[in-house]
């Protein structure tokens, strides 16, 4: 297995874990990180996933098509979880392409369709506005709120 795919697999298996720890070890310095809901650099991604693990207490996460060389690759993967602002359960299809560089993951890329995420961790007004620029963009604002609000919890 190229070395890459390794790193991948320890990624997803740490998440898996709910380690976010061994997750950020991944990493190399400086990382940046982009979804439909995040765009993040360094030390802000750390603080994600931490949030993310803490706060999923019944996160599932599988993954499959690995496919890597020595300088990109790309993944796809699952994640079940209860929407921790709703209590409403998510089941989450991302596509993930990564950069490499020295070992370490140094730029991820999680793409996924936000209207699909809305609907089911909103419910009704996911269904109804979810779909539209304007709550899509509170989305990502509340999601930056809850980030600095956890940053400021546990520093």
């Amino acid at each position: 297995m190229h070395s890459n795919a390794t790193l991948i697999d320890t990624f997803y298996g740490g998440f898996r874990r709910r380690d976010p720890a061994a997750m950020v070890a991944c990493y190399g310095p400086g990382i940046r990180f982009e979804d439909p809901v995040f765009r993040l650099e360094g030390p802000r991604v750390a603080a994600m996933w931490r949030m993310l693990c803490e706060r999923g207490k019944d996160l599932r996460v599988e993954w499959a098509d690995v496919r890597v060389d020595d300088r990109a690759g790309s993944a796809t993967w699952q994640a079940w979880y209860t929407f921790s602002a709703t209590r409403r359960p998510v089941h989450n299809r991302i596509q993930a392409s990564f950069v490499f560089d020295a070992g370490r993951i140094v730029q991820q890329t999680d793409q996924f369709d936000l209207y699909r995420w809305a609907r089911q961790a909103l419910g009704l007004p996911g269904v109804l506005f979810g779909w539209s620029p304007p709550m899509q963009q509170a989305i990502r604002k509340n999601a930056a709120r809850a980030l600095d609000a956890f940053i400021a919890s546990h520093g």
